[in-house]
C-alpha cells in the first residue's frame, strides 16, 4: 500500500512538487521494501507465462471461456479457505480441481446436449460465482472476501512466488513441447484430427494450462482480475504482430510494462493495486487500438470496399 501523508492538511491539495515526490518515492520503494520486490517478482513471473496463454485463447476465440474459467475456480478456493484458512496449498488445489471439473464438465455437456460449450460455460460460471461468494461468506470476514475476489499482490509471500515460478516454467516447457499441435489445433482442429493423434493432448493440454495459470493470477489478483493479465496484453500485442512468436514476445512484454506502471502508481498515490495494474494494462490496449499497425489508424487509412459486379 502506499505512504500515509500524515502531514499535509487535508484540505490542501497536492503541488507539483508533492505529485514529483510521490513519483520518486515510488521508484526508489521498489529498491528499499521486501513487499515491493516479491510484488514485482510475482507479476513478472506471471508475465511470463499468463499473457502467452492469453495469445492461444485469443486466436482460439475464446477469450469470454478465460472469463468464465477464472471464476470456476473460486468454489475449490473457497472449500480450501474453509477447510485450512488462507492456506496456499488448500486454496490452490481447491482452484485447480474445480477449474479443471468445470472445463471438462462443460466441454462433455457440449458435446452430449443441445447445448453449446459458450452455454455450458456460462452456467458454471453463474453457478460458480455465486457458490465461491456462498462458501467463503459462511465463516470469513469481508477482507478475506476480497482478497480472494481481488487478491494481495502486495502480500506474496516466498512460497507464493515459488509456486508462481514453478507454473511460469511448467508453461514454458509445456507451450515449447506443445507448440506445433496447438498452432494446428488453432487454426484447423479437423485437420489435426485427421493427421496426428494428438488433438485431444493439445486441446485438453491447453485446458489444463488455461487453470494453471488462472490459478496463479488468482494468488495475485484475485478471481475478477486474474484474466485481465491473460487478455488485455495478448490483444494488445495481436494489433502489433502477425506473425505468432512475435506476438507472444510483445504479450509477455505488454504484461511486464503493464504491471510495473500498476505497481509504481498503486504506491505513488495510494490506489488499490490490483485493479492499478489491469488498468494500466487495458491503457496498453487502448493506446495499442489508436495506433498500432492493425488498429484504427489501418482502418482509416485502407480504400472503401468496392462492390464485385458480375
Amino acid at each position: 500500500m502506499g505512504r500515509a501523508h500524515i502531514d499535509t492538511p487535508i484540505t490542501s491539495m497536492p503541488t507539483d512538487m508533492d505529485l514529483l515526490a510521490n513519483s520518486s518515492s515510488a521508484f526508489t520503494a521498489f529498491a528499499e521494501f521486501g513487499f515491493m520486490q516479491r510484488a514485482l517478482l510475482g507479476c513478472l513471473l506471471l508475465s511470463a507465462s499468463a499473457p502467452l496463454v492469453g495469445v492461444f485463447l485469443l486466436l482460439r476465440r475464446m477469450s469470454l471461456t478465460g472469463d468464465a474459467m477464472a471464476h470456476a475456480i473460486l468454489p475449490g478456493a473457497a472449500l480450501g479457505y474453509l477447510a485450512s484458512g488462507l492456506s496456499l496449498g488448500a486454496m490452490t488445489l481447491g482452484g485447480l480441481a474445480a477449474g479443471l471439473v468445470v472445463a471438462f464438465a462443460s466441454g462433455w455437456i457440449a458435446r452430449s446436449t443441445a447445448l453449446r460449450e459458450d452455454a455450458s460455460l456460462a452456467a458454471f460460471y453463474l453457478l460458480s460465482l455465486a457458490a465461491g461468494v456462498l462458501l467463503i461468506s459462511l465463516e470469513g470476514r469481508n477482507v478475506d472476501l476480497l482478497r480472494v475476489l481481488f487478491g494481495s499482490v502486495l502480500a506474496l509471500d516466498d512460497a507464493t512466488l515459488a509456486l508462481l515460478a514453478g507454473i511460469a516454467a511448467l508453461s514454458g516447457l509445456a507451450l515449447a513441447l506443445l507448440y506445433r499441435p496447438l498452432v494446428l489445433e488453432t487454426v484447423d482442429p479437423a485437420y489435426l484430427r485427421s493427421v496426428s493423434r494428438l488433438s485431444p493432448v493439445a486441446h485438453y493440454g491447453f485446458l489444463v494450462l488455461l487453470v494453471l495459470n488462472l490459478v496463479a493470477g488468482f494468488h495475485a489478483l484475485g478471481t475478477l482480475l486474474s484474466v485481465g493479465m491473460m487478455v488485455l496484453p495478448a490483444a494488445a500485442a495481436r494489433l502489433w504482430a502477425r506473425e505468432l512468436p512475435r506476438m507472444l514476445l510483445l504479450a509477455g512484454l505488454f504484461g511486464a510494462a503493464g504491471s510495473i506502471a500498476g505497481l509504481w502508481l498503486s504506491y505513488a498515490y495510494e490506489l488499490a493495486t490490483g485493479p492499478a495494474i489491469v488498468l494500466c494494462l487495458g491503457l496498453v490496449y487502448l493506446l495499442s487500438v489508436a495506433v498500432a499497425p492493425r488498429g484504427l489508424r489501418s482502418a482509416s487509412s485502407r480504400p472503401p470496399a468496392r462492390h464485385l459486379r458480375a
